[in-house]
């Protein structure tokens, strides 16, 4: 389904982006997809010879979940000297955070189809955790302890 704009962002940036199949929630539970891009990540840095790929041109990608995906990836290797360094990732409306989906542009876009706010927030469990039992909770921005959430407000806040 992604092939197409891969293919664009590839010619348009000159580079290869790395588009990987993934395990999926609710199915295959966090961390299943991460380690499943992680290793063909690793593999294909491993192999670029083989694919006749220049090192400098990699870039990473994802989309939603796998916006997220791209970046933890990205994070992952960043600092490694085993691997050759990516050119770049690509982030398209990737999900991020899961502290609080009670901020500003969550409450403004509540209700904008497609991806609703409890959508969201019932996609990013089936990811994490494979269920659904605490949506409201979630909702409610009661599944962070207190003092987490002040430790991490300084990234996650309405400021």
């Amino acid at each position: 389904s992604h092939e197409r704009i891969c293919q664009y962002i590839a010619k348009e940036s000159s580079s290869v982006v790395v588009s990987v199949g993934y395990r999926l929630a609710p199915e295959h539970k966090y961390p299943a997809a991460y380690e499943d891009c992680l290793n063909a990540t690793q593999h294909f840095l491993r192999h670029l010879e083989h694919y006749g790929v220049d090192p400098a041109r990699v870039i990473v990608c994802g989309d939603s979940a796998g916006g997220n995906l791209a970046a933890a990836v990205s994070q992952t290797l960043a600092g490694r000297s085993d691997f050759p360094k990516l050119r770049a990732q690509i982030l398209i409306y990737p999900g991020l955070q899961a502290l609080d989906f009670n901020l500003p542009s969550y409450q403004q876009n509540r209700g904008v189809p497609l991806l609703f706010r409890e959508r969201a927030v019932f996609y990013s469990l089936q990811y994490v955790q494979g269920d659904t039992s605490n949506l409201e909770e979630v909702l409610e921005g009661s599944h962070i302890p207190p003092d987490l959430r002040l430790k991490y407000r300084k990234w996650v806040s309405p400021d």
